[in-house]
């Protein structure tokens, strides 16, 4: 047996000495030192969604798909074309945030469209689209959908 190890001659405790062979025990986990936040993380999926030498328009479509969609039905809001343009209007509104959630949802890479996790994303951006295009289904005068129980509790409210 060599010296230090136990149960040797010069060690008949057994116990091993801290300073022969072995580097003393200094602690657990060091901590890094503390820095300035300078930046903060890219979203899931905010990177290009084409290559980096691609023009900007083109590494950017999912966005700009969400935003003309949304941008075409404000157009139709806003110029009141034919009878029932608010609701088609809005129901375009609508679909551009449920593009933009299921866009968010199969493209891993998305550009300026992701803006927080991609399951905040989509939730976010789904519950929105949803309610836009129920409520236009829903408007006044003349609803393309009607649900009878919303109509019963407005009933009990008013009354």
């Amino acid at each position: 047996m060599s010296s230090g190890t136990p149960g040797a001659p010069e060690n008949p405790d057994g116990d091993a000495s801290p300073t022969e062979g072995t580097k003393p025990v200094t602690g657990g986990f060091k901590r890094p030192k503390p820095t300035l936040t300078t930046d903060t993380a890219r979203p899931e999926g905010g990177g290009r969604a084409a290559p980096g030498d691609a023009p900007a328009p083109a590494r950017q479509w999912p966005l700009l798909t969400v935003l003309v969609l949304a941008g075409l039905g404000l157009l139709v809001v806003g110029t009141d074309p034919f009878p029932q343009a608010f609701r088609v209007g809005a129901i375009l509104v609508g679909a551009a945030l449920l593009t933009g959630a299921a866009l968010r949802r199969v493209l891993p890479s998305v550009g300026m469209l992701a803006v927080r996790s991609r399951f905040t994303d989509m939730i976010t951006y789904g519950v929105m689209g949803g309610l836009i295009v129920l409520l236009a289904l829903m408007v006044q005068p003349g609803p393309w959908l009607r649900i009878p129980f919303l109509e019963d509790v407005l009933h009990l409210t008013v009354t």
